[in-house]
């Protein structure tokens, strides 16, 4: 009898963890009904507002009888034959996007994204989680319109005050950053949720757990992310073994014990990322190289050509050709001048840049300049490491051709990109690069790292002609620097011309057109649930 017993047992011990999945599963699907259910009157009350504000605002259009330009949004909602939209959804999309307020190129995408999902869906609702309680919608719109040249439906944007931000604060986890950010978010997508219940969930800043979350809470709301750059990647994983130093802030980590065991804990939350990522209904990518990489790690269950999709993130392309000027000149205003625009971090690498600098300038005789403009947050590592580069700087004996200039307005950048000659940039795997578009935008001939972005989507011929150079090593760059130095004013103008040419696929109708083939995709799914 006791034998049988113990056959028994050993019988069912290889199905405990599948009922263990099953019960897990079973919870967070009764936690999210209990959610829905606590949130269902905060959704309908928000629905009423928002049509009441649209209908206010609809009225007051009439009255005024003028086209300004709230009405050119409300009646953007039509398809590209002029006829109305046949699908007039009105559902709420939640964009989760916990600092909103930071006004740098992935808070330039989120917007765009609002701004493109309210010109095709003129009736839905855009609701925003951030944990920035110091905004107001009004504010926000009108900075939005200032800052990015971006027209929001003010009265379909809703605001919705997180309280657990902290919870995804690298600073709070001085070990296992990874792990800890991204069990972090899930606090976080819970504190969302508790708010509001959206039909559709997008992330926009990078959170992959919270999406997943979302998705074993809710299984008919569709989810979507938008990856500027993989929480993990397999560049990261091979900059452990390298020798250079130049391959990011984590070269050459693998060695000894201390390494053995971030090499173990990276691998292992790579898997862990792979299967989080699985989840995610629609996957956008920044770049080619993101795609990549997204691709590798989260190998969906259905492989297709359609899976992480490229969106390029919207770049005001279109701005820079309004107020820089490409012609003899505007060429004769150029000055022998290498300009990198990037934040004072070390993975940007500065300190590539200047020692390529250094031999650039020490072989010729047209001294050059250098000009280096980035953002500097406040009590933090940032404003020692430029400090150190200064050191650098006089230790190279290039202290006099060097400019830093930190937290530069938009009308300092602005003079330098008319005045500059070469952009650059040393990041090693930068996802995009948005400032190398800038640069092309405003007529810089790029010397670039050769990885990421900047070389497999930004930095590439354009009609089968070169617009820049790509660079490893700090003789590659210096030598880069020195042939378009030698250039003809003309060759120089050329290069240039063709530059801002190729950035027409980086503009912000382009990205428009493309968030909404996605979007297309979650309202159909939505609505088939």
């Amino acid at each position: 009898m006791a034998t049988s017993r113990i056959v028994a047992l050993l019988a069912v011990v290889p199905l405990l963890p599948f009922v263990l999945i099953l019960l897990l599963q079973l919870g967070l699907r009764a936690l999210g009904w209990h959610l829905q259910a606590n949130t269902k009157e905060r959704k309908e009350a928000i629905v009423r507002r928002v049509e009441a504000e649209r209908a206010a605002v609809t009225e007051h259009q009439r009255s005024q009888e003028a086209e300004d330009g709230w009405e050119k949004i409300e009646k953007s909602g039509t398809a590209e034959n002029g006829h109305p939209v046949p699908d007039d959804w009105n559902g709420v999309v939640g964009f989760f996007h916990p600092f909103c307020n930071a006004g740098g190129g992935g808070e330039r995408v989120l917007w765009a994204a609002i701004a493109a999902t309210q010109r095709r869906w003129p009736n839905a609702i855009c609701a925003v989680y951030t944990g920035d309680h110091d905004i107001e919608r009004g504010a926000v719109v009108a900075a939005v319109r200032n800052r990015f040249d971006i027209a929001l439906q003010e009265h379909s944007l809703v605001f919705l005050y997180l309280s657990r931000r902290n919870f995804v604060l690298a600073s709070n986890y001085p070990y296992l950053t990874l792990l800890g950010q991204s069990l972090g978010s899930l606090v976080l997508a819970y504190d969302a949720f508790q708010l509001l219940v959206p039909d559709t969930f997008i992330d926009t800043m990078g959170y992959a757990f919270a999406v997943a979350f979302c998705k074993y809470l809710f299984p008919k709301v569709p989810t979507a992310a938008y990856v500027h750059y993989p929480t993990i990647s397999t560049d990261m994983l091979e900059s452990l073994d390298d020798t250079t130093g130049d391959r990011g802030i984590h070269s050459g980590a693998g060695k000894g014990l201390k390494g053995t065991g971030k090499r173990y804990y990276w691998h292992a939350f790579a898997k862990l990322y792979g299967f989080v990522g699985r989840q995610i209904d629609v996957v956008m990518c920044n770049s080619t190289w993101t795609q990549g990489h997204i691709r590798q790690l989260w190998k969906p269950k259905k492989a297709s050509s359609s899976f992480a999709t490229i969106i390029y993130p919207p770049c005001p392309v279109e701005e820079l050709e309004k107020k820089i000027d490409l012609t003899p000149e505007g060429e004769k205003q150029r000055g022998n001048t290498v300009l990198y625009i990037a934040q004072f971090r070390p993975e940007k690498n500065h300190s590539l840049i200047l020692r390529a600098f250094a031999k650039f300038y020490h072989a010729t005789k047209d001294k050059p300049k250098l000009v280096l403009i980035g953002s500097v947050r406040s009590s933090t590592p940032d404003e020692r490491h430029v400090y150190n580069l200064r050191l650098e700087a006089r230790e190279l004996k290039v202290q006099d051709a060097t400019t830093f200039i930190c937290d530069a307005p938009f009308s300092v950048i602005l003079d330098h990109l008319r005045t500059s000659s070469i952009g650059t940039n040393g990041m090693y795997a930068e996802h995009f690069g948005i400032g190398n578009v800038e640069g092309l935008a405003a007529g810089l001939v790029p010397v670039v790292h050769n990885s990421g972005g900047p070389k497999l989507d930004i930095v590439v011929p354009f009609q089968g002609l070169p617009i820049g150079f790509l660079a490893d090593t700090d003789d590659d760059y210096a030598a880069a620097y020195a042939r378009v130095a030698a250039m003809s004013a003309q060759e120089r103008l050329e290069m240039r011309l063709r530059g801002r040419a190729s950035t027409k696929r980086f503009t912000e109708e382009a990205f428009a057109r493309k968030w909404v083939a996605e979007m297309e995709t979650l309202v159909g799914m939505q609505k088939s649930r």
